[in-house]
């Protein structure tokens, strides 16, 4: 999350709120061309290569026809993010080359992914382009100019803004108390084990343990320069948390895919998981694109027959009643009501309590006098507003589907080919950005050079989360993830 001066200047200046405007530009966008029947050229903006391809030469002619739109994607987003970027003060000629590398890496990777060898091993785009960035960014040292094209955050919240659109406001208001519920539960318990464990265990200062605290309770690397900076926390601190985090949401994305798939849990109770136990936005988002459970047999069957035009009704009420959980976007779904409508809201919080915190006790310890006073706007101003354009973009759509698709399915099916997908399609490139990102900042030489104190502070916080993660999703409220859909 980032501070600025003035609430004018935070319009501008900020990826939080330029990610919402980005989002909602893109919504806006696609209405327009889907509205003036134009939904064929939307499908082909949002160009996506073909799918489970088995040979070069299916590669070679799709690129052969389909090449332009990759440019007019090209260009629709280095000038939206060459400008954005350059409004928040970093220079638009050293973020155009870089961006011009990741979008042809990411035109790569989606290809490889979307092979029928990476369908066969659920290698999602977005998981794809994790691993090739820290095989990459851990084998190869990266040069300096494409730095500024290295925008995580920004391509992040720009995905989950556009994820809005595909998640009804009717399940956030419905899901919403559920997970805001579940989150302060896993919130306050991870941060408070991980808070005592690096202060009494291994004796860090307070604001290094809390700041380790809420990277692991609530959002990894925004949660930490938040925090950081409520409870005026050292660089380094920062620094620390930040790498610590990033390795365990690593981690995450194999081990909670791995696990669930293992135990065969439906699709929504794993992302409920995902969203309760990973450490971060894009690290989560790609566990839960990951995620994909076999089917029975029984309900193969059916979903083929379905396919095939001979379903009998037995085989149509059985995909009624339980093919939902297997849908792989119920578990994105599940995932986005528990990471971003119910932990991330938290940012805001702890860094109001812990501000005062930090006045009050900690500087005043040091002190021994009260240095500040602590503003009720810290709320408002941690509060991640991406979170917000989220919430706007799920609005816009759910009245969009009332107008266009609630009266017939055939409609609906229409505004899901013309619409709905076209703006799944933009999300994952978005995603897709974001993980290189991830992979290509990642070093693993470099987090083992602070110490190996705030590391086994936060593995602690760690054994106590995944299994509080676990138990919350799958016995506690699992009845209720189990009507996600």
């Amino acid at each position: 999350m980032e501070e600025s001066r003035s609430s004018g200047s935070t319009l501008w200046k900020s990826e939080d709120y330029w990610a919402v405007w980005l989002g909602l530009g893109i919504i806006f966008f696609s209405l327009i061309l889907y509205a003036g029947g134009h939904a064929d050229a939307l499908g082909k903006f949002a160009i996506k290569p073909p799918a489970a391809w088995t040979s070069s030469a299916q590669v070679v002619n799709h690129l052969g026809a389909a090449w332009p739109w990759y440019l007019l994607l090209f260009a629709a987003f280095i000038a939206i993010f060459s400008i954005s970027v350059a409004i928040m003060g970093r220079r638009a000629s050293e973020y155009i080359p870089g961006f011009a590398v990741i979008y042809a890496a990411s035109v790569l990777i989606l290809i490889l992914s979307s092979s029928r060898f990476a369908h066969a091993y659920n290698l999602e785009a977005p998981l794809l382009a994790l691993i090739l960035g820290l095989i990459a960014g851990n084998l190869f040292r990266m040069p300096a100019w494409l730095d500024t094209a290295l925008r995580t955050e920004y391509y992040i919240k720009t995905g989950i803004v556009l994820l809005g659109a595909t998640l009804p406001l009717t399940l956030i208001v419905s899901a919403g108390p559920i997970a805001f519920l579940q989150a302060t539960i896993v919130s306050v318990i991870t941060w408070a084990t991980i808070y005592f464990a690096a202060t009494k265990l291994f004796k860090e200062d307070p604001e290094f343990g809390a700041v380790l605290g809420a990277a692991g309770a609530v959002c990894g690397v925004s949660a930490s320069i938040a925090v950081g900076a409520s409870v005026k926390a050292r660089k380094e601190h920062i620094a620390i948390a930040i790498s610590v985090v990033t390795l365990w949401a690593i981690v995450m994305i194999f081990f909670i895919p791995l696990a669930s798939r293992a135990m065969r849990l439906p699709t929504a109770v794993a992302g409920a998981w995902v969203g309760t136990s990973e450490f971060a936005d894009a690290a989560g988002f790609a566990a839960a694109q990951a995620y994909a459970p076999p089917m029975p047999e029984k309900l193969l069957v059916a979903v083929e027959a379905a396919a095939a035009g001979t379903a009998t009704p037995d085989h149509l009420a059985l995909i009624q009643e339980q093919k939902h959980l297997y849908d792989n976007e119920n578990a994105i779904r599940a995932f986005t009501l528990m990471k971003v409508i119910g932990r991330d809201i938290w940012i805001g919080i702890w860094c109001f309590l812990l501000s005062i915190v930090a006045v009050t006790v900690w500087e005043r310890k040091k002190s021994g006098t009260q240095t500040s006073r602590v503003s009720a706007g810290v709320i408002w101003e941690r509060f991640p507003k991406f979170v917000l354009g989220f919430v706007a973009a799920s609005i816009i759509m759910t009245l969009i589907v009332e107008a266009y698709g609630a009266q017939a399915t055939e409609a609906f099916a229409r505004l899901d080919r013309g619409l709905i997908t076209p703006i799944k399609s933009l999300r994952t490139w978005t995603f897709v950005f974001a993980f290189l990102c991830i992979g290509l900042t990642t070093r693993f030489r470099e987090l083992i050079r602070f110490g190996w104190k705030p590391f086994w502070a936060f593995s602690i916080g760690v054994l106590v989360n995944v299994p509080l993660g676990f138990f919350l999703s799958n016995v506690a409220f699992r009845d209720f993830w189990l009507r996600i859909r």
